[in-house]
């Protein structure tokens, strides 16, 4: 890839009202950053807005260079070393930041997450079972939070660990984690897709999760709040059809009653680690799917009229709706519904939710 199409495309997910999903939209219907960067401003105005503010080459340059001062890199969706698992994952990110040895997520990879307030016996449970993973070769995946997140990192360091952050790779959060993220960063694996000096912002932590989520074959879930961000992770592994596992715990106590709400919905009951093992399991070969192809290739162009926009506009409100019930409703092509979603998704006027739901902004 030359320099020219990656900061194209590092423009393209840093212009406002470019999503992951549509980042990806763009690059299949184009074929590259720099044809989807010129075709922008047309597709904005369809979409019913103005000019969009795409973002400055120089702003691109610079997010290069303080990267590379920090002794990161920037990894593109396409590039080798991006993990093939999280390329599969819906709303992959178009481009991750990343310090370490991204080789270890080659490996099988285990998420393990859960509360940040977790008690004591939880977090020496994450800590041994994190170690235990490493042992026989897993890379232990999660959040570097407080609690359970900062356990399984600790435990796993003799083996192989990726920390997943919701900041800019050059901060840290909680701070008492900063030795352990430099450590982490130094000796293993660190993955921000924020640009440097962003701060971990509320709306980055749901951003983060699917992440973690993504990257691993399964999520283990140790102490969990029923509307906690572990649980988060742990939905987005099953959209993913990744194995959810989950460790139980007293009904007594709040932390456990995200974990015994998994299994009742079906997650594998975890009390050692060859029940993680056997969860996850070799897969016949005969199951086994190839990874999907790294490139981009350009889809058949399709043009949209006044009548589609109007059909599929008409069926948005600002409830999350399936994009497949928008096909099936408004009895237009879904690669029209599609490429309509993008436009008014663009023009700033629809947002993307997990699912492959969409509402009005």
């Amino acid at each position: 890839m030359t320099l020219a199409e990656r900061l194209a495309r590092l423009r393209l997910i840093r212009t406002p009202h470019v999503g992951p999903v549509s980042w990806h939209h763009l690059m299949q219907r184009f074929g590259s950053g720099e044809a989807a960067l010129e075709a922008l401003p047309d597709l904005v105005l369809r979409g019913g807005s103005g000019r969009p503010r795409i973002a400055s080459a120089e702003l691109a340059e610079r997010e290069i260079e303080r990267v590379a001062k920090l002794g990161a890199r920037h990894v593109f969706s396409d590039d080798a070393d991006y993990s093939a698992l999280l390329r599969e994952a819906e709303g992959a990110p178009p481009v991750i930041i990343v310090r370490g040895d991204m080789a270890m997520l080659q490996q099988p990879c285990v998420a393990i997450v859960g509360a940040r307030n977790a008690s004591a016996v939880a977090c020496r449970f994450a800590r041994q079972m994190a170690a235990d993973l490493a042992a026989r070769g897993v890379t232990v995946v999660s959040g570097l939070a407080r609690g359970v997140d900062n356990a399984a990192h600790v435990g796993a360091l003799g083996g192989s660990t990726a920390a997943v952050i919701a900041s800019g790779i050059d901060i840290a959060f909680p701070p008492e984690n900063a030795a352990l993220q430099e450590k982490i960063a130094s000796d293993q694996l660190l993955i921000a897709e924020q640009p440097p000096g962003t701060e971990p912002l509320a709306r980055h932590f749901p951003a983060r999760n699917r992440i973690i989520a993504g990257l691993a074959h399964g999520t283990l879930v140790i102490e969990a709040a029923p509307r906690s961000g572990s649980l988060i992770t742990a939905r987005r592994a099953g959209d993913f059809g990744r194995e959810v596992m989950a460790v139980p715990g007293s009904p007594l106590d709040p932390r456990a009653q995200g974990c015994n709400q998994l299994i009742r919905e079906g997650a594998t009951l975890v009390q050692t680690v060859d029940d993680v093992l056997e969860a996850l399991g070799p897969i016949d070969d005969r199951m086994a799917r190839e990874p999907r192809r790294a490139s981009f290739e350009m889809a058949q162009v399709v043009e949209t009229g006044d009548g589609d926009r109007d059909a599929v506009a008409g069926l948005l409100g600002p409830t999350p709706v399936a994009v497949d019930e928008i096909v099936r409703q408004s009895g237009r092509p879904a690669s029209a519904v599609q490429l309509v979603l993008l436009e008014l998704e663009l023009a700033g006027r629809v947002a993307r939710h997990a699912g492959a739901r969409v509402s009005l902004m």
